[in-house]
């Protein structure tokens, strides 16, 4: 008896099939983001009450001494008490009336009309010169 090798056989190389081992890849990556979506817990998550601004005023928070309040236009004028101070004014007049009265805070009056970049400016401002207890005003209903 003898075996014929057939030629026609030896000559194709070997295929790999990758779709049974791309469906596995997937379902172990689902697996992971489920897995992983139930284990983060979202009870961690602070439970915050944001004030309104149609809020009434609690009238124990205003027992604190008066705040120096400072406006800004909408061409980006700062004043305080109504009169038009530069920055570096500014900055000198919050250190003064913070070394007065270390508990006061700061009002921040802005136009609606001022920019981001001017209102973040001016912030910034304040806070360098230890303004950490600054109040932006906002207009109710």
């Amino acid at each position: 008896m003898v075996l014929k090798r057939s030629n026609h056989a030896s000559n194709q190389m070997p295929e790999v099939n990758l779709v049974p081992m791309m469906d596995v890849v997937m379902t172990i990556l689902t697996f992971f983001i489920i897995v992983s979506m139930t284990l983060t817990k979202q009870q961690n998550a602070l439970n915050v009450t944001l004030p309104s601004a149609n809020a009434p005023a609690n009238p124990s928070a205003s027992k604190g001494p008066d705040p120096m309040i400072v406006a800004i236009d909408a061409q980006g004028k700062l004043a305080v008490k109504d009169v038009v101070v530069s920055e570096t004014d500014l900055s000198q007049q919050v250190q003064t009336f913070l070394a007065s009265s270390p508990q006061a805070a700061v009002l921040l009056k802005a136009d609606r009309k001022v920019s981001y970049e001017q209102l973040a400016k001016v912030l910034g401002t304040l806070q360098k010169v230890g303004g950490e207890r600054v109040s932006l005003a906002i207009e109710g209903n």
